[in-house]
């Protein structure tokens, strides 16, 4: 067990140090090797996904409960149920109108004021200000809002950070392309990265001294599982629709702490 929120903090340095890489040499690297380098990461998600689940399930085969004798059943279960209620909220596409609302509100607003400034200055900068604001908005919505983040940071806080770890290469590899063309204001996403997954690390931590240790370990079985389509879905093998499938963790919680 590692400490508590380092996935986190390696996963913003990462993107810091994507942004500069693009700042300076993102523009001679060929959009072949970015794919074959996201395509490696996609994999590498995949293989950790299964391995934690599996992982989990052995360590819950081991219990002498309810849970650890019907461990491959409750997780099944608790996706099932938990992706149709996800379905029926429509997570996925709330996950998206947030992005949308968030990009308008704050591109809009941002474009107005740069564009009041300029013309009563009398200055002609609002395309640079426009492609700072655009970089900062853009990335930090691709970085700060999805599944990984949220799994990634409550795994960070029980002190497993491998799936941030992944999410931080992926983001920094993201951030080198992003950077070559909309500039700084892709590395400004680190303040949103920091805050949101930084106060679900917290929340996990608080959490955490009072869920049952077996219960932690069906959340991980299942949060294994949706770490895996995380993977499926960066190969583009199929689209699952993995913000829907969020609240089987709630239900693999639960179940661990009321069967355990």
């Amino acid at each position: 067990m590692t400490m508590p929120g380092l996935g986190t903090l390696v996963n913003v340095g990462a993107i810091v140090v994507g942004t500069l890489i693009g700042l300076m040499f993102g523009s001679t690297i060929p959009e072949k090797v970015r794919k074959s380098a996201t395509q490696v990461i996609g994999l590498s998600v995949l293989v950790i996904g299964l391995s934690g689940a599996l992982s989990a399930l052995a360590t819950l085969g081991k219990h002498h409960s309810v849970v650890g004798k019907y461990a491959s059943i409750v997780m099944v279960a608790s996706l099932v149920v938990g992706t149709m209620v996800g379905e029926w909220l429509h997570i996925e596409r709330g996950l998206e109108l947030i992005g949308e609302k968030l990009h308008d509100w704050l591109f809009k607003t941002k474009m107005l004021s740069k564009k009041t400034r300029s013309v009563a200055e009398g200055t002609d900068d609002d395309e640079h200000g426009s492609t700072i604001v655009e970089g900062f908005v853009t990335a930090s919505l691709i970085y700060a809002v999805g599944a990984m983040t949220i799994l990634g940071s409550i795994q960070d806080g029980l002190g497993n950070p491998s799936t941030l770890f992944l999410k931080a290469a992926l983001d920094g590899l993201t951030s080198v392309f992003l950077a070559s063309t909309l500039g700084i204001g892709v590395g400004l996403s680190i303040i949103p990265v920091f805050v949101a997954q930084g106060a679900l690390v917290v929340f996990t931590l608080l959490a955490g001294n009072i869920v049952p240790a077996i219960a932690i370990t069906t959340l991980g079985a299942v949060g294994g599982v949706i770490i895996a389509a995380i993977g499926i879905n960066i190969l583009e093998i199929k689209r699952l629709p993995v913000g829907n499938m969020l609240p089987a963790l709630v239900f693999a919680l639960a179940s661990g702490w009321l069967l355990g």
